[in-house]
């Protein structure tokens, strides 16, 4: 069954009441359709690895002033994310609740992608500073606008609890296919080549054609699905003004120990991500002196990881709970991340180029086998949250709950990059050698620099594990919730017609 049964529909094509809800599945298209929106994600998520390593090493930009940049816009726009739930789930239209303010972020996600990585030439280091936190803003502000309620209309599609996670399968795979594309455009296109990450004027073209992918894919997202989000229940109540409603909505939440166990420990854990990719390319290019092209089939490999835990996570859960199947996800990658950079950060074992090559390898397969894992199934935990809040508290706050998956995520990204600024800084990483290929920097530095990418990040990672040990929701303990709240709305809607 699609959609809820006995679902009224207003004169302007919206669900004027919330039915009793049945097994909500949405159909295979459906699921193909919304999948293709993590464009928009994965495609800002790609070009922002290469972000942190144009305006330092390209640009000349000091370590600390772009992880400061990159940490004040990022953080100010997760302390909006809260505000963007909130505005999503009290829309009302004929095509539901989250698409309005998705079609609205599309184009301007487009736009500020593009200017980002076309920024005025002559610029003095502090107005290049200026550019940077305003259009790294503005593109996480205006992506975040489509991610929040896009993630949030995931969780809606299904009430069933291996269901949601398939949804986010076919979310991640999506992203996973665009993150290919684009890595292949980069290293392939516009940076082939000895040298070709380190010349700047093959970067605006870069942004404004993966600004232009990114704009087609939340597009063709919006049209294959405004049937099935049309359809879901509304909240038939107006809202009261956002302001008003805003700070109850957000203490309320903050009330629940669930969502703050999921938020700590992605915090942490994007966090741990953040660092460690800040200096991939500063790692790949300077340790263990790769070519582009090599750089690109690690990439792939970090993806394979990832593609792995699709299928992979599903199928764990057939036998063990979400909570297990997100610790595995940590052990991996935390093995990971101090195995090759210890050998290599110690002396031990310190191959380059084509030796490199297998070895980093292994690493992201590692890193993406674990973060997939961890992926797949956070998303799909935070809508069983949401459930339990519903359950705990009569409201539903989709919108707000996925919002704080976004800015534990967005507000840690940003701590990361300012903790690999910071780190290219007190490494007294050489500015000057940023444009010259093959370029010599002392073992020392290197050495701390591999340390920096792989065992301080591990070591967030173990942090955000222990904050995320006492996560309670099972597989029972969901079914339980499910039931409750089946029962609840059945009384509500037999309240309704006899009223």
């Amino acid at each position: 069954m699609a959609v809820t049964e006995g679902l009224g529909v207003d004169g302007m094509g919206a669900p004027a009441a919330p039915a009793e809800p049945l097994e909500l599945r949405p159909p295979k298209a459906v699921k193909v359709f919304y999948s293709i929106g993590q464009f928009v994600e994965s495609g800002y998520l790609i070009v922002n690895t290469y972000i942190f390593f144009y305006y330092t090493a390209v640009l000349g930009l000091s370590g600390s002033m772009v992880g400061a940049a990159l940490a004040i816009s990022m953080t100010l726009d997760a302390a909006a994310d809260p505000l963007i739930g909130s505005w999503s789930d009290s829309v009302r239209s004929r095509f539901g609740r989250r698409l309005p303010v998705m079609l609205l972020a599309a184009p301007l996600t487009m736009l500020t992608m593009g200017l980002l990585f076309a920024p005025p030439s002559g610029l003095s280091p502090f107005l290049l500073f200026l550019w940077l936190t305003a259009m790294k803003g503005g593109l996480r502000f205006f992506a975040s606008m489509y991610n929040i309620p896009y993630f949030a209309l995931g969780g809606e599609m299904s009430n069933d609890y291996v269901e949601r996670s398939r949804i986010v399968s076919h979310r991640l795979l999506a992203g996973i296919l665009v993150s290919v594309l684009i890595t292949a455009l980069a290293y392939s296109v516009f940076f082939a080549g000895e040298g070709g990450l380190q010349r700047p004027e093959r970067y605006p073209l870069f942004g404004w054609t993966i600004g232009a992918l990114v704009l087609a894919g939340g597009l063709v997202c919006c049209a294959g699905v405004w049937r099935y989000a049309a359809s879901l229940p509304q909240p038939i109540t107006p809202p009261e003004p956002m302001m008003r409603r805003f700070v109850g909505e957000m203490t309320e939440i903050l009330r629940n120990r669930t969502f703050l166990i999921l938020f700590v420990s992605m915090l942490l854990f994007t966090s741990a991500a953040g660092l460690h990719q800040a200096l991939n390319n500063h790692n790949y290019v300077f340790v263990w002196k790769l070519r582009p092209e090599s750089i690109q089939l690690i990439t792939y490999v970090y993806l394979l990881g990832i593609l792995i835990g699709v299928p992979l996570t599903p199928a764990l859960l057939k036998g063990f709970e979400k909570k297990a199947v997100v610790a595995i996800g940590f052990v991996i990658v935390v093995l990971g991340w101090l195995a090759l950079p210890g050998l290599r950060g110690f002396g031990l074992f310190a191959p380059t180029g084509p030796e490199a090559l297998p070895w980093l390898s292994l690493t992201s397969l590692l890193f993406g086998v674990g973060s997939g894992l961890i992926f797949i199934a956070f998303p799909a935990m935070m809508a069983d949250a949401a459930d339990e809040h519903e359950h705990l508290y009569q409201t539903r706050r989709e919108g707000l709950f996925f919002s704080g998956l976004g800015f534990a995520g967005k507000a840690a990204g940003g701590m990361g990059l300012l903790l690999g600024g910071l780190a290219l800084d007190l490494l007294r990483f050489p500015k000057e050698v940023g444009r010259q290929v093959n370029a010599d920097v002392s073992e020392q530095v290197l050495s701390q620099l591999v340390l920096a990418w792989g065992w301080l990040p591990a070591v967030l990672v173990a942090l955000g594990a222990l904050v995320f040990a006492p996560y309670g929701i099972s597989r029972a303990r969901h079914g339980e919730i499910v039931a409750a709240l089946k029962l609840k709305r059945a009384a509500d809607v037999s309240a309704g017609r006899s009223s």
